[in-house]
């Protein structure tokens, strides 16, 4: 509850700010609608955005579930090869310079209007904070372990299992707390090249529709699940990963 008050008074405090600008500063409601009119649109409109919010959801759940394996097959393909650390990481960076717009029709064009290209841009925007976070963990593993290791005669594989792997799983974790975020622009980017159904989809037709509040309160509610995420996240993680807080010397407290 401590953690959860100061949070949610800076919410309330910007809500309020909000609502006063649209209220005395003149700002019409095609610019900027007043939270109440958002909240009500979220209230009246609840069966049209649950039924797009479950696609996006979708999407964004199985699309950094594809980043993870694919970032960290990636990691460790890194950190046991130099040569593909010099032949990929290069290639990894600049994939970050691609403009998502850019590349979502493209693969709507190639995969269709499925779930497929959008589990792809989704994937794409996870991939390289993934990447990073989780080759940084396997990179600053303890020496005097991997020293302890060698002198058990461990082999590669082993060392690597028993050391590195669990080393590494925070900065994977930390990773996918980032993607939690990133996923969300890459739905929105991906339903809006090419779909049938989704918040991303709603943003794309609502604004012409000069529906703003719906729109805004499309925008509500994948703030809201980017959160839920990652909130998620962390608590999986501390859960999995105790002892990694403990290493920190971080408390529940």
């Amino acid at each position: 509850m401590r953690r959860a008050l100061a949070p949610a008074v800076v919410v309330l405090a910007l809500l309020g700010a909000w609502e006063l600008y649209v209220d005395l500063g003149g700002v019409t409601s095609l610019v900027l609608p007043a939270p109440h009119t958002v909240a009500s649109a979220l209230y009246q409109d609840r069966a049209t955005l649950w039924s797009n919010f479950l696609v996006t959801a979708q999407e964004i759940v199985f699309g950094i579930a594809t980043g993870v394996a694919a970032a960290l097959a990636m990691a460790v393909l890194i950190h046991f090869s130099a040569t593909a650390r010099r032949a990929v990481y290069p290639l990894l960076i600049a994939s970050q310079t691609v403009p998502i717009p850019i590349l979502a029709p493209l693969l709507v064009f190639w995969l269709g209007f499925g779930i497929a290209p959008k589990l792809v841009v989704i994937a794409l925007v996870s991939f390289f904070p993934l990447v990073v976070c989780t080759l940084g963990g396997l990179e600053t593993v303890d020496r005097d372990l991997l020293k302890l290791m060698r002198t058990f005669d461990a082999g590669r594989a082993t060392t690597f299992r028993h050391v590195e792997l669990p080393w590494a799983l925070p900065g994977l974790f930390t990773g996918a707390k980032l993607a939690a975020v990133f996923s969300v622009i890459g739905a929105v980017f991906a339903e809006q090249a090419g779909a049938t159904g989704g918040l991303g989809y709603l943003l794309g037709i609502l604004p012409g529709q000069l529906e703003f509040p719906e729109a805004y309160a499309a925008v509500a509610i994948l703030s809201g699940f980017a959160i839920a995420l990652f909130v998620a996240l962390a608590a999986i993680e501390r859960r999995a990963l105790p002892w990694a807080y403990q290493l920190t010397g971080e408390s529940d407290q």
